[in-house]
């Protein structure tokens, strides 16, 4: 890999991890404002924060991480990222629900780090150019 390439991908991954982290911030934050504070079902909540995560991801993924093509629809590249984050969610919740009665609101953050691998790789696969 010749070194421009090299750097390319080191800073678009360090971009991710800034997108990914902040995003994190936003849903952990929203869950756990819902589920501590506002009494609903942490599964419900967790949706609910996993989907507003996904919105400022989406619009910071496709302007600041991302090489997305230009010429591609806009509704195209939505769906598409909409289609990888619903699988992500469902990742989500699935670990969710296996691990939160072992470490409660802390699965949340092993939940986040498999899906965070699981979009940084499909969005290179579906999104870029």
């Amino acid at each position: 890999m010749e070194e421009n390439k090299k750097k390319n991908l080191m800073r678009q991954i360090i971009r991710f991890a800034f997108v990914g982290g902040s995003a994190f911030v936003i849903d952990y934050g929203v869950m756990i404002f819902l589920t501590e504070l506002i009494g609903i079902n942490y599964l419900i909540s967790s949706g609910i924060s996993f989907s507003v995560s996904v919105i400022y991801n989406y619009i910071l993924s496709v302007h600041w991480v991302f090489d997305v093509a230009e010429d591609r629809s806009k509704r195209a590249e939505f769906v598409i990222f909409i289609i990888l984050s619903v699988i992500g969610l469902g990742i989500n919740q699935l670990v969710m629900w296996i691990a939160v009665d072992i470490f409660r609101m802390i699965a949340k953050i092993g939940a986040t780090a498999i899906v965070m691998v699981y979009n940084f790789i499909t969005r290179k696969l579906f999104l870029e150019k």
